[in-house]
Parts: C-alpha cells; structure tokens; sequence
C-alpha cells in the first residue's frame, strides 16, 4: 500500500505545527522520519492514523483521500504503535492483542479458533506468548510497547504506522522489535529517534525540522555529518563496519 499526505498543515490554537508536509512512500518502503523533539514528527503521525485531522491538505492510501474512508475500513489498512497506550479498564495481554481483530469482525460477531491462532502467532512474534494471561498493567513499559505491536500484527494491515517504537526498549528488543517490523513486508512509517537505528532498517527518511521537510533521501545519502549538524546542532562522524553498515558517531 502506499500512503501519500499533501500539502499538511495544522496548528495548536495560534501555533502553526506542521507548515506544509508532503511525503511519498512507495508498495511495501520502510519510511523513517527524524528531527528533533517538536519538530513535528508525531503530529504528522497523528493525521494520517486520524488522531488529528489537518486544517489544510490531505492524506492519501493508494490514492484515495483517508477523509472519506470509514474509520473501521481504514482500520484494516493501517496498524498503529503509539507511543503512549493507557486503558481504563484491567485487560489482559491476550484481550489487549485480540483488540487487533476488532476492524475483520462484525458487531457482537464472536471471537473464534482463526482470531485466536492469529493471536498466539502475533505474541510469540514479540516474544510476550508467557505473558498472554497477565494484566497489561503490571507490565514494565517495554513489555507493554511489545504487546502493542503484538496488537498490530494480529490486525494483519498493508501498513504500519509506528511512532518511536522503541522508546523503553533495551538494545536487544530494539533490535528485535525493528527486525520484525523489516521482516513483514509491509508498508511502514516510523518515527525514529536513534539514528542509528534508521541508517539500520529504513529504505528511506525524511527529515523534519520546524514543521517543515528539511530533508530526504536514503539514509546514506542523507545522514552527512553536514545535515546532522545542520538538524541537531551537533558534531557526528559517519562510519561503516567490515559488513558495510553506516554507524553514525557523535563528538565533542
């Protein structure tokens, strides 16, 4: 699927957030977006999962305006992981990934022996298949960042929205979390913090800065130490191992 915004702009009251946003992704890109904290990134998530709607432009999958998509519809094209997922009410890890089903079934329609399998596959993909009988609550923050993604992969959508998924991960979910996002092949749009983290899994980025695109390109094109000066305001070398991966280092 691909996923198209035009021209976005929304504001906060006065505060103009995003100042004209138009990104691209093609069939099955792993897209990133960087920038630095209020930089707009989030915000631009928020309207194409129609948590925000813009007060200009629009956002598009495979060509068709998502404002006159139904909600439920849309919902089994694009998958969210947010960054923050409070509930009301006590579920269980199971309940919180049975959630995913919800848009593929039909009011008060039943869970059955289909949803249940995707379910136990969705979990034992993020490694919580111990913890489908504990309260989601008492979950540390990553476990809890892991169910969600279980949520998202039992609800089995062309496209992945993610915003800074491994906020409260250790390196080794980091990575595995990133791994099998990669591996699905599917479209994905992610917020990213760690830009080593980008260089490693996306195809492309897009870099924003003030609300507006500063930047794009593959991550070898992009992540100069020039832009990344230009971006953070900080001082960072580019380095590639003996596999030919890209590691960017910062310093003084």
């Amino acid at each position: 699927m691909k996923i198209n915004t035009e021209d976005l702009h929304l504001f906060y009251g006065a505060k103009e957030i995003l100042k004209g946003i138009s990104i691209q992704s093609k069939e099955k890109e792993f897209i990133g977006l960087i920038g630095p904290n209020g930089s707009g990134k989030s915000t631009l998530l928020k309207c194409i999962y129609r948590t925000l709607k813009p007060d200009q432009g629009a956002v598009y999958l495979d060509g068709e305006e998502l404002s006159t998509i139904r909600v439920k519809d849309s919902a089994r094209k694009l998958a969210v992981v947010a960054q923050h997922n409070h509930y009301n009410f006590d579920f269980t890890v199971q309940e919180i990934v049975m959630m995913g089903r919800s848009p593929h079934k039909k009011a008060l329609e039943r869970d059955n022996a289909g949803d249940h399998a995707i379910v136990k596959e969705a979990l034992q993909a993020v490694g919580m298949s111990e913890f489908a009988d504990r309260s989601f609550s008492t979950l540390s923050g990553g476990e809890q960042q892991r169910v969600i993604l279980a949520r998202a992969l039992a609800q089995q959508t062309p496209c992945l929205i993610l915003d800074e998924p491994t906020n409260h991960l250790d390196i080794t979910h980091q990575l595995q979390l990133m791994r099998i996002v990669k591996n699905l092949n599917v479209t994905v749009i992610s917020a990213v913090h760690d830009l080593n983290i980008a260089a490693m899994f996306c195809d492309r980025i897009y870099a924003l800065k003030d609300g507006r695109i500063a930047g794009e390109g593959t991550p070898e094109s992009l992540l100069t130490p020039e832009f990344i000066r230009e971006i953070y305001d900080v001082e960072a070398e580019v380095v590639k191992d003996k596999k030919g991966q890209m590691h960017i280092l910062f310093v003084e």
